[in-house]
């Protein structure tokens, strides 16, 4: 068996997997490669190689120099201004997803979006809009503004690598821009013209109250001295009941303690706060015996705050049912100590977040992690394509694009997330950061970018070097330089890069590019430039934009050599291509992000990202031919 079928073999069972998506995408790639020395594609002592590449180095310094303009107050003074639009639609699509394209252009696009996710939730909030409308215009404006510099997405930095390995002189870091912007500019405008509007509208308002229907299910329930409940631990009230009803705190004796922290016995007078449907209350009432207290409505306004994350408050006394002889200080105190008796006195907090492709939860469930034990969380719900999971919830999955709402202290909440890799949801205050933090950020990028204009450094070691500074001069804590790194991103890349050689070297490209020859031997050269286009944008809807970046170099050199023509414009159409996944939600991150705040379904992405992507096609080809003749 030839080298070049044993190579097509390989990446055959690497696309399977990474369109099963049954394991993650690093750990498939590393098993390619792997897989490759084995069967003596990539010599074993090249195998590792990858990991020294520019392009890894690359995509790693952006990221660490992308969380310190996040850190050093950057993202956030932009983002305030954004908060400022107004209610009109039209308005809010703009500011977002022009913020977000211009900020992807110098930031990991990724990133970008992560940023503005929250902004996004927050304008749809305080408008009563949809998210649906503004989420997935935000992903697709990420990755437009990612093909503006060389900077702005994985693609454009492993093509701008393989040109200098194959012609001695990389692509700049503005040579992408002019393909880039025109495309980016014309995508613009067909989201916030046309676009939006194709978009369905799956989600409700945007708020936890709407996704996991907390605001009227939340209530609180009290035990009395008739109630079967009565000397039963909280794990034989879930056995009785043979479901999951999530217990968010007990309170006894002017006590508040989660339920998650909750371990003994329950007894006559104690408060339960539960998350429950009237289905689920009837069962409460049917199988434990317990009944809302005596005033349900006000256990229903503390349950609101306490899912809002605020201190929430047990309810008020009735004035009606208050003594006439009571004096306005004694009022005034009975209310302060009211306030007192909240159900978050303890500094519990719920939070909404959404699982990244890359998290350690993806695939495994609440025992696995350890979730409470390891990290102090309590897993209230979780949803998914829009509406919540009535499965039990030891038993889910988590998948990419999951909205969780966790429960869990204040202090230890951040530290947990950022550990776990969720994105948080809900509207944070804005920080403006330290304005000597915020210049120091700022200097330190703009000398990168002249020292790779000037051609003093290359761009991996210009950036290496700001995102070296950065640490050094305390802009970005270290412990966060290194959760900043995207590892599974680096590892994917480093593992992808020399079985992509082998492709090239064992003469499989070669063969791919005969064929493609041979199909559009009749026709212009353009014809096989727009081939090489549209295959490597399909390539991309389905596996991640980076492998398909790294596939597909090789091939369009080898249509490039057998064209006789310019490899620059066959480099520039798979850097564009790789980077406009817009038909499904698997392709690319950012897409992955929003499908669950915005509640879409896997169809729901060709909707708008078709027509983008004829939009693209419509627009790149001509630019690149006259930027990059043929």
């Amino acid at each position: 068996m030839s080298d070049s079928t044993l190579v097509f073999i390989v990446l055959g069972l690497t696309l399977a997997a990474f369109v099963w998506g049954r394991f993650r995408y690093d750990l498939v790639a590393l098993s390619a490669l792997l897989g490759s020395v084995m069967l003596g594609l990539v010599p074993g002592d090249e195998a590792f190689l990858g990991f020294g590449h520019p392009a890894v180095i690359t995509v790693a310094a952006v990221l660490v120099i992308s969380r310190g303009f996040e850190r050093s107050g950057v993202v956030d003074v932009i983002a305030e201004q954004v908060l400022k639009v107004g209610e009109r639609l039209f308005l809010q699509l703009a500011a977002l997803t022009g913020t977000v394209v211009v900020l992807s252009g110098f930031m990991n696009n990724v990133g970008a979006l992560a940023l503005l996710l929250p902004v996004a939730m927050r304008l749809a909030r305080e408008h009563d809009t949809s998210p649906s409308l503004l989420l997935m215009p935000l992903a697709f404006g990420s990755l437009l503004g990612g093909l503006t510099t060389l900077i702005g997405t994985p693609p454009n930095i492993i093509i701008a690598s393989y040109r200098g390995s194959v012609t001695g002189e990389s692509f700049g870091l503005f040579s992408f821009s002019p393909v880039g912007v025109a495309v980016a500019l014309a995508g613009l405008a067909f989201i916030l013209l046309i676009g939006w509007r194709l978009v369905p509208q799956r989600a409700g308002k945007a708020s936890t109250e709407e996704m996991f229907d907390t605001a009227n299910y939340l209530v609180e329930l009290e035990v009395d001295e008739e109630a079967k409940a009565n000397g039963w631990t909280l794990r034989d009230l879930h056995d009785a009941l043979e479901e999951t009803i999530p217990v968010l705190a007990v309170v006894r004796d002017d006590t508040r303690r989660a339920g998650h922290a909750f371990h003994g016995e329950l007894r006559a007078g104690d408060i339960l706060l539960l998350e429950a449907g009237p289905e689920e209350m009837k069962l409460l009432e049917d199988k434990a015996g317990l009944r809302l207290g005596k005033d349900p409505e006000d256990g229903d306004e503390a349950a609101q705050q306490a899912e809002a994350g605020d201190d929430a408050r047990e309810p008020e006394r009735d004035p009606e049912n208050a003594t006439k002889d009571q004096t306005p200080q004694e009022t005034e105190s009975e209310k302060e100590k009211e306030k007192e008796k909240g159900v978050d006195t303890e500094g519990l907090q719920l939070v909404e977040v959404v699982v990244r492709n890359d998290t350690m939860m993806v695939n495994r469930t609440v025992g696995q992690l350890r979730l409470q034990n390891q990290f102090g969380l309590h897993l209230v719900a979780v949803a998914r394509d829009g509406g919540r999971l009535k499965q039990r919830l030891h038993d889910i999955r988590f998948r990419p694009g999951d909205v969780l709402l966790l429960q869990g202290g204040e202090s230890e909440l951040s530290e947990s997330l950022a550990t776990l890799g969720c994105l948080p949801l809900a509207s944070r205050n804005l920080s403006l950061g330290q304005p000597r933090l915020l210049l120091i950020s700022l200097t330190i990028f703009a000398a990168a970018i002249l020292a790779i204009l000037l051609g003093v450094l290359p761009a991996a070691v210009a950036l290496a070097t700001a995102a070296l500074v950065s640490l050094l001069v305390g802009v970005l804590p270290l412990r966060d330089g290194y959760q900043a790194i995207d590892g599974p991103v680096l590892v994917l890349l480093a593992a992808m890069i020399p079985v992509g050689q082998a492709l090239e070297t064992s003469g499989g490209a070669a063969q791919i590019a005969d064929a493609m020859m041979a199909w559009g031997g009749q026709w212009p050269v353009v014809v096989t430039l727009v081939g090489l286009f549209v295959i490597t944008m399909m390539l991309s809807d389905i596996i991640n934009n980076a492998a398909a970046a790294v596939l597909m170099a090789p091939i369009a050199a080898s249509l490039a050599e057998g064209f006789g023509a310019s490899l620059d414009p066959f480099l520039m159409a798979v850097a564009v291509s790789a980077s406009c996944a817009f038909l499904t939600p698997i392709g690319h991150q950012s897409n992955t992000l929003v499908m669950g705040p915005g509640g879409y379904r896997f169809g729901d992405y060709w909707r708008m990202g078709l027509p983008l992507e004829i939009v693209v096609v419509a627009v790149a080809i001509p630019m690149i031919l006259l930027v990059w003749p043929l």
